[in-house]
């Protein structure tokens, strides 16, 4: 049989071929694209082939014929190959190419001839394969029953773990449990302890508190006893001190009553020393009321000694108002027997005798009369009275401004007002370069030029009453400056001066009432003394003195001799200042000879306690060195002549209390006369500021 077995190696060749080596299945129509899929893979054999290849094939082999067995024998050592390939069952075979069915008998006896082997063979593949799957099953089946009973220990395992881990936890919490609950009983007890411990000292401090509290209340109800003692005390002393000063009012105002009675005692006629005398002590005595009321005013109210001294110097001006109705009833009894004398001898000689009149007492330089002035002479008086109206009148010719009830006009009014005080206000010793910048500025809006005040122009050209509102506003600002700037800083008295003084001699007007403004707030510049008159409310009087009334409450005393020495400090640096930027042919609009003048008329009237030192070491101060240079041996005579003279009037008048500024004038004045030189005022602008 040599053709069959060249048809089993054709065949087997063929199976060992690409092609022979695919399966075909029936169902892979059915499977789509999943085919494709298998047949890129490469073919692998069950994990299990090799251990039936071993095990099974020989048990099987010894039932099969010898043809079979060496059938076998090929196909295992076939399946010793690595690339082995299980061959497809039988009816895959069936539709191979090479079994296609042939067109005559001939051919089909030979292919049925060839294919008993193949299914022999393909009976025992299917065998093999069943018992590999059965194996694949039966192993399957003894790991999916392992996994379980591996899972099912393993789940015990778990179950045991957890409560194990649960006994665990249960035996930490009653652990944990029992610590806090120990330490809780432990901290109870402690703060038993301390509760029990606090109660105790609190106990101890409710006792001590209320012995405390017990003695306290005693020293309160002894303080509040004495409070109430000493409010009643202060009740009735204050209702003493009240009725002392009315009393005292009462005092001061019948005296000032009997001293004008005293001043109008001869008034028409040339008064003797006898009469000048009585009226200088009723000036003393006056001027010593005041004094008290100025104290009790400062310190609270008058004591019963300063009643008894108001009572006695009452009193005494009394006995001077009869001493002086004496002596007047004396003169005129006198006259009247010269005169009956006189006719009797012109009767006797014919022709009348013209007789000279006596020669008045020279000022200061002079001789001087034992008995000083108490009034200001008529012709500065006259003065006065003249820059008074003329300030009168300016504030008439500007009523319409002040009283409009017009927004716009009330809108110029005070934007004028704004460009005339501001300039003033800005005055200081920086450099001379702002000084002439705020000069030329005040002189513009006096020409009636448009300056710029607070981001606007103004000019005085805007209403008609401008130019005398600016004018009276700008002398009242240079005074208030005086009174307040020059009252605080000393130096600030030149820089206001000398713009001052050059805004006068372009505008005399100005001048007349930065004048009117200064004599109204500070009399004793003229020097004037004003008298009380009889009607007269008290409080209108201490106006007139220069003092500040507010809710019928005057200021003390320190703070009205604070302004009158600031504006007799400007007054003294105006005199003697010119603005350096003006002609200097002309002369100052009001100049050294009005402070020469003004200190010989202070000497000539008598000294008011406190104020009369306090003005002339000011003006002294001040004016000194300028008045040394200009009159040089009557300056010095002057001088001596304050010394020897008036400083024991200024002393006999002055209380203990009020000796601080005598003393400073007294010290001041003696170690000028001992250099023989008035120094040169602290802040005089020389030379050098007018270059910066």
């Amino acid at each position: 049989m040599p053709s069959e077995s060249r048809c089993w190696e054709t065949l087997q060749a063929l199976r060992s071929s690409d092609k022979g080596r695919l399966c075909y299945h029936r169902d892979w129509l059915l499977r789509g694209e999943d085919v494709l899929e298998e047949c890129v893979s490469t073919p692998q054999l069950s994990s299990y082939a090799g251990w039936v290849v071993d095990h099974v094939l020989p048990h099987t082999q010894e039932n099969l014929s010898p043809s079979e067995t060496s059938t076998s024998s090929r196909s295992t050592s076939g399946l010793d190959r690595p690339s082995f390939v299980p061959k497809p069952p039988i009816r895959s075979l069936a539709f191979s190419p090479g079994t296609a069915a042939a067109p005559d008998g001939t051919k089909g006896k030979r292919e049925s001839q060839h294919t008993e082997p193949m299914l022999l063979q393909s009976a025992r593949g299917i065998k093999v394969e069943g018992c590999i799957r059965m194996y694949e099953l039966v192993h399957r089946m003894k790991g999916t029953e392992g996994l379980r009973l591996w899972q099912e220990e393993q789940e015990r395992k778990v179950r045991a773990l957890s409560e194990m881990a649960s006994e665990q936890l249960k035996r930490f919490d009653e652990r944990k449990e029992l610590k806090h609950h120990k330490e809780f009983q432990d901290l109870r007890e402690m703060m038993e302890k301390s509760s029990r411990e606090a109660l105790g000292q609190q106990e101890k401090l409710k006792a001590e508190h209320r012995h405390r509290a017990k003695i306290l209340n005693l020293k309160l109800w002894e303080a509040e006893q004495q409070r109430l003692k000493q409010v009643e005390q202060e009740r009735l002393r204050r209702e003493e001190g009240q009725v002392r000063l009315r009393s005292l009012y009462a005092l001061q105002e019948e005296l000032l009553h009997l001293n004008q009675q005293l001043d109008s005692v001869g008034q028409h006629r040339d008064l003797k020393g006898d009469l000048l005398a009585l009226r200088s002590r009723g000036n003393q005595l006056c001027g010593l009321i005041s004094g008290i009321i100025r104290t009790t005013s400062e310190n609270g109210f008058p004591t019963a000694e300063d009643q008894a001294v108001a009572e006695r110097a009452l009193q005494e001006m009394r006995d001077l108002l009869t001493d002086a109705r004496a002596c007047e009833d004396k003169r005129r009894q006198e006259e009247e027997e010269a005169q009956v004398k006189r006719q009797e001898s012109q009767m006797q000689q014919g022709p009348e005798v013209r007789k000279e009149c006596p020669a008045p007492s020279q000022g200061p330089g002079g001789n001087r009369s034992e008995d000083l002035q108490v009034k200001v002479q008529d012709s500065t008086m006259q003065w006065y009275q003249q820059l008074q109206e003329a300030s009168r009148q300016c504030v008439l010719a500007f009523e319409g401004l002040t009283s409009s009830k017009d927004s716009q006009v009330k809108k110029i009014k005070m934007d004028l007002q704004k460009a005339a005080t501001i300039p003033v206000s800005q005055i200081s010793t920086i450099a001379g370069s702002k000084l002439k910048e705020i000069f030329d500025k005040i002189h513009n809006l006096l020409s009636g030029k448009p300056v710029q005040s607070g981001g606007r122009s103004v000019s005085v050209t805007l209403n008609p009453q401008g130019l005398d509102f600016v004018q009276y506003k700008l002398a009242e600002k240079f005074v208030k400056q005086g009174e307040e700037e020059v009252a605080s800083h000393h130096e600030a008295a030149f820089p206001i001066a000398v713009v001052a003084s050059g805004i006068w001699e372009l505008h005399p007007r100005v001048g007349d009432l930065i004048l009117a403004h200064l004599h109204k707030n500070c009399p004793y510049s003229v020097p004037f003394y004003p008298a009380f008159r009889e009607g007269m409310a008290l409080e209108d009087y201490q106006r007139m003195l220069g003092y500040q009334v507010k809710d019928s409450k005057v200021e003390q005393q320190d703070n009205f001799l604070k302004r009158m020495s600031g504006m007799m400090r400007l007054y003294a640096a105006i005199i003697q200042l010119r603005w350096p930027y003006g002609t200097r042919q002309e002369v100052h609009p009001h100049g050294l000879n009005h402070g020469w003048r003004w200190l010989a008329q202070i000497l000539n009237m008598e000294p008011l306690s406190d104020v009369t030192a306090t003005l002339l070491f000011d003006f002294l101060e001040v004016c000194g060195n300028a008045l040394m240079k200009q009159y040089q041996a009557q300056f010095w005579k002057m001088m001596l002549l304050i010394k020897e003279d008036y400083f024991p009037r200024i002393e006999a008048i002055t209380s203990s209390g009020q000796m601080g500024s005598f003393i400073r004038l007294k010290q001041f004045l003696e170690k000028c006369l001992q250099r023989k030189e008035i120094p040169v005022p602290k802040g005089f602008l020389t030379s050098s500021f007018w270059r910066s």
